[in-house]
């Protein structure tokens, strides 16, 4: 996973993107990627799907770098990262709707229901991946390994003190995941099928 880019590179980035440097492109897909993929597939649960998505969300980067505002938007990995996640809960929509439609199988409700956790599920992840690296690690010790806040603190070399802050602070982070609403279908990218992009 890319480390957090400085919002030097995040302008830099989107003024070759303008200028249609294919090469930004790249460099934007290589360091992006697996986190487009990765938010897609475990929002759709399906590697075509998430494929497609992928495509779609560097897709729309490409023909549409001045919709980025890092004032509004934060850095442009927490943008693409929210891209994903509008793409896939839209796809998801997308396929639940023909689901009902085709087969009857289960409730609008029920669905939206399904699209709802999947897209805080996606969000959460995103959080951890996102936090800084001393969060991410006393959370994964706590909650993966069954650690208190003692034997955390004793595994990462800091004070009890330190690791119930560390740990209240990265749950503070991770409780956002649930209080956001569900990112809905904003007005339509015509490129795209209607999608949200």
């Amino acid at each position: 996973m890319a480390k957090d880019t400085p919002p030097r590179w995040d302008r830099r980035m989107q003024q070759r993107l303008a200028r249609g440097e294919a090469a930004a492109l790249g460099e934007l897909y290589d360091r992006f990627a697996s986190l487009v993929h990765n938010t897609a597939h475990r929002v759709l649960e399906d590697q075509g799907a998430a494929d497609l998505v992928t495509r779609e969300v560097f897709g729309y980067v490409w023909e549409n770098p001045d919709a980025y505002d890092p004032r509004e938007e934060g850095s442009l990995r927490a943008w693409i990262a929210r891209l994903a996640r509008r793409q896939a809960v839209y796809r998801l929509r997308q396929s639940g709707t023909r689901a009902l439609a085709e087969h009857g199988g289960g409730s609008a409700e029920e669905w939206e229901q399904k699209v709802r956790r999947a897209a805080v599920a996606a969000r959460a992840d995103y959080i951890v991946t996102a936090m800084p690296a001393p969060l991410r690690k006393a959370l994964e010790l706590a909650y993966f390994q069954r650690r208190d806040y003692r034997q955390t603190a004793a595994d990462l070399g800091v004070t009890e003190d330190e690791a119930r802050r560390r740990l209240r602070l990265g749950l503070q982070l991770l409780s956002t995941a649930h209080t956001r609403p569900v990112e809905g279908s904003p007005p339509g990218y015509g490129g795209y099928g209607g999608s949200p992009l």
